[in-house]
């Protein structure tokens, strides 16, 4: 792995691991604790469906405030098309381009031919709730 990150400052090693242990424990916790969705008619799933299709969430897989997001998506039952803006160059430019800039959670919503890119997980809960719940 790099001559083990090339024998960084041990401060800077010592975060890195920090953070790739806590993303790993966050999953697994998700993982566990999944939340239950919101059960409707199939005519309302489908309506949801649709207004999802409108919807892109550029993530990164252990990021706690995508975890807060995705865990959001799972209780309105919605499925939004997802975006690793870490592991995927193709998604990083298009959030870089659309967005502004890499920072995650975002969510891309699409309407009337119009983009708005959606930051803060705590506005992109409350925007799913406010059109899903």
């Amino acid at each position: 792995m790099r001559l083990i990150l090339k024998i960084m400052e041990p401060e800077k090693t010592t975060m890195k691991i920090i953070r790739i242990v806590l993303g790993k424990i966050i999953l697994l916790l998700n993982f566990i604790f999944t939340p239950r969705g919101v059960k409707r008619s199939e005519e309302a799933q489908q309506l949801a469906n649709a207004k999802a299709n409108d919807l892109t969430l550029y993530q990164f897989d252990a990021c706690p405030f995508c975890v807060k997001v995705r865990r959001e998506m799972k209780r309105q039952s919605v499925n939004v098309a997802l975006k690793d803006a870490k592991g995927d160059e193709v998604a990083r430019e298009e959030l870089l381009a659309g967005g502004g800039r890499v920072k995650v959670p975002c969510l891309k919503i699409t309407q009337q031919g119009t983009e708005t890119w959606m930051y803060e997980s705590k506005d992109i809960v409350a925007y799913l709730q406010k059109e899903f719940a």
